[in-house]
């Protein structure tokens, strides 16, 4: 029996006498309350408070205790065994003593990984291994769970989470992942509250509720229309915004929007989400973007918005957090378990929180329930993983009370196909479009027509130039590698080109961006920007003509988005489709079906919706089913309770930057950062260097640090920063040294 005079704790404050430590129970109590109702809006609140009751029982033991009277320099007189203190293993034992039917293995990761996070099944990390007749409730928990008070110990068997009895064959991984971001935050949040109250403030600053943030937001955007050019253009723009407010009373469902580049569908998806979510009662908007080039734009016409300034969180790799205000530290706070109404992110960040192992990266994922996601651009999600990504989000609607929004002008085949051609039985049952008659809205919105170059037999680019020069007006020209991107620039005059490619950091290629926005309006001097494909999603440019190297029939509409964007040519605009000569290999296979599109009896509907179902479905055959799960994670976490998280976790990388590192490269005020980093440690230095580096491929690199052109800050392994000033150019940003011509001695730095 548990003395009932002792006192256990469960954290202790430096330099304070034992009264003034956190009791365990009380502990054990307030995770439990905080992660019940986190787990409300998905009714698995009996769950997963049951967790957090249990979730530190190994704190009750006499080692843990001593732990804490040591590391304080305080006598304790404890009798205690030596070797590690692991005190997230007695609850998973207790759980495999009084559970059955599954329920066992469910808490013991649930309990077990809430430091080390989910684990594979077979490893002994889950408890699995404790399943074994030998091992269950090994002797040491045994002891500890002797001083475990009686009403936290003896509790009933929790009735199953309400989507489990709406249907057994649910996916119980992702519902233990969901159950185990609410232990996990619960336990982050109720130990910063003891042990720093200026946090708990911070945290508990109020937001604005998402019915004052509608009404902030229709009387910023009816200003915007009232104020807006009565042109084609702003016409059809007015009435998408219409059309996405009247759906948006519709019960929740899978949405799609379904609108031509340039339609308005930013601002307009956000009428619906922000209308729905009032309507129907979700908790914030979150926006999912595939690129940070579009969210840090999107995050900011979001932010200008009268009233939205200390609403949105932009969470992505490049956010920066140079003041040391309560704002942005309020900002990194709600980054960590995305408890602000509105939320600009990643797909990266999304996808991979969602199926992550690790407690930091899956605290934010009970608060996705009950939101309304917008995917922008969802022709980018990625292939080789279409399978889970889409299986994700099914599961999020289905039983988490999510209303997705799938966004783009070139819709791709994402509802439940089994056909001769296609195959996708993961898909949705139905999506319901929002847009009446898309293809008639594309025939309004027609702002180009489209050429094919000499009849898309292979050209040089000393051709392409010549044309470009001929055309008398600004030209955007959009190829498929940062080489061949410098090759052309090249061959047109310096005076009048612009070059873009990720080879420039990220503040280098907005600078450069914000020149050409400030050129363009001029007609008498026209301008030349040649550009990887980093333009086409999100960059608000506008050309009279574009000219795009062969790709797939997606980024062939992209590009042409930046074509009389604002529809103020008087005639249409120009998009010119050419081949360059040794085209890549890695477009071959969707620029083989784009081929089949952009004959002469199908150009003039070439970027209708029904056009991208029919390319998208052929792409899709084309990779072939085993190819839209390469990584097999629904193998992983397909077998029944014998679940592979953190396997699935590791192989679950929608960017598989293993082959590339980054580099710091002197542009901008990066040397300057760079000394103070140097000088001293700084995180927010690093972050600030984040948009001053580019990603270079590993053998390049280490051809750099070989040749004592960059060097890897000793203070900071893994971090490498150009020396070479020669190899940085303001006008090609980074070269590599076989693609340079030559450099002077002189621009070496030490």
């Amino acid at each position: 029996m548990p003395d009932p005079e002792r006192k256990y704790y469960a954290h202790s404050l430096e330099g304070q006498p034992p009264e003034k430590w956190q009791p365990l129970d009380e502990h054990l109590k307030n995770v439990a309350t905080l992660a019940a109702e986190f787990a409300g809006p998905f009714g698995g609140q009996e769950w997963a408070r049951l967790a957090g009751l249990w979730h530190d029982l190994g704190k009750y033991s006499n080692e843990f205790q001593k732990k804490l009277y040591d590391a304080n320099g305080i006598e304790s007189h404890l009798e205690t065994k030596p070797g590690t203190v692991i005190h997230s293993q007695a609850g998973g034992h207790l759980a495999q003593s009084v559970m059955h039917g599954g329920m066992d293995r469910i808490f013991c990761w649930l309990i077990m990984g809430h430091h080390a996070g989910l684990a594979d099944f077979s490893s002994a990390e889950t408890g699995a291994k404790a399943l074994e007749p030998k091992m269950r409730n090994p002797s040491e928990s045994t002891d500890i769970l002797k001083n475990v008070p009686t009403e936290v110990k003896d509790q009933p068997e929790p009735p199953p989470p309400k989507m489990l009895l709406q249907n057994p064959r649910a996916d119980i991984s992702f519902l233990i992942r969901m159950l185990f971001s609410c232990v996990v935050d619960a336990d982050f949040l109720d130990t910063e509250s003891f042990m720093d109250s200026d946090k708990k403030k911070l945290r508990q600053a109020d937001y604005p509720k998402l019915s004052d943030l509608l009404e902030a937001f229709d009387r910023h955007v009816n200003g915007l229309c009232r104020d807006a050019d009565e042109t084609d253009v702003n016409r059809i723009r007015a009435a998408v915004l219409a059309r996405c407010r009247e759906m948006a009373d519709c019960a929740p469902s899978v949405f799609s929007v379904t609108v031509p580049t340039g339609g308005g569908k930013t601002l307009s998806s956000l009428a619906f989400a922000l209308r729905h979510a009032v309507k129907h009662g979700k908790r914030r908007v979150i926006y999912v973007i595939p690129y940070t080039s579009i969210i840090e734009q999107t995050a900011s016409v979001f932010r200008n918005i009268p009233g939205f300034e200390n609403a949105v969180l932009e969470h992505h790799c490049n956010v920066l957090d140079d003041d040391e205000t309560k704002e942005t530290v309020r900002q990194r706070l709600a980054a960590e378990n995305w408890d602000a109404p509105i939320i600009v992110t990643t797909s990266v960040q999304f996808f991979e929180s969602l199926y992550a192992s690790k407690t930091s990266r899956c605290r934010k994922l009970h608060n996705i329930a009950d939101s309304v996601v917008i995917f922008d651009e969802a022709q980018c999600l990625p292939p080789q993983y279409l399978r889970p990504v889409v299986s994700a989000i099914r599961e999020l609607h289905r039983y988490y009370g999510v209303t997705p929004v799938l966004c783009t002008a070139t819709q791709p085949v994402l509802t439940k196909t089994d056909s001769f051609d296609f195959q996708f039985r993961e898909g949705f049952e139905s999506v319901t479009e929002i847009i009446e008659r898309p293809d008639r809205l594309t025939g309004e919105l027609q702002r180009v027509h489209v050429e094919r170059f000499s009849n898309l037999d292979p050209v040089a680019y000393e051709q392409i130039a010549e044309s470009i020069q001929t055309e008398g007006q600004s030209v955007l020209c959009i190829v498929n590698r940062k080489q061949d991107a410098r090759t052309l620039s090249l061959m047109l005059p310096e005076d009048q080109t612009v070059h873009l490619s990720t080879n420039m950091c990220a503040e280098h290629r907005f600078q450069t961006l914000e020149k050409i926005r400030q050129r363009l309006p001029d007609r008498n001097n026209p301008l030349f920007v040649v550009s990887t494909s980093l333009v086409e999603a999100g960059v608000d440019l506008d050309f009279p003509v574009v000219y795009r190297a062969l790709a797939g029939l997606d980024s062939i509409a992209q590009a042409a988005g930046r074509c009389n964007r604002e529809g103020k040519l008087p005639n249409l605009g120009k998009t010119v489709i050419f081949v360059p000569q040794n085209q890549p290999a890695y477009v071959l296979s969707p620029a083989s079906l784009a081929m089949e599109h952009l004959r002469d009896d199908r150009l003039a509907q070439i970027f209708f919706p029904k056009t991208f179902s029919r390319y998208f479905a052929q792409r899709f055959f084309q990779l072939g089913e085993q190819s839209l799960d390469e990584n097999n994670i629904a193998g992983l976490l397909g077998r029944h309770l014998e679940y592979s998280f953190r396997t699935a976790s590791e192989r679950f990388r929608l960017i598989d930057d293993g082959w590339q590192l980054s580099l710091i490269v002197p542009f901008g005020e990066s040397p300057e950062v760079l000394d103070k980093l140097i000088e001293w440690d700084a995180r927010r230095l690093f972050r600030k260097l984040q948009r001053y580096t580019v990603s270079v491929p590993k053998k390049v690199m280490w051809q750099l640090l070989d040749e004592n052109h960059a060097r890897e800050l000793p203070e900071y392994p893994g971090t490498y920063y150009l020396l070479n000033k020669g190899l940085y150019t303001d006008r090609f940003g980074f070269i590599p040294p076989d693609e340079f011509d030559g450099y002077e001695p002189d621009t070496t730095i030490i």
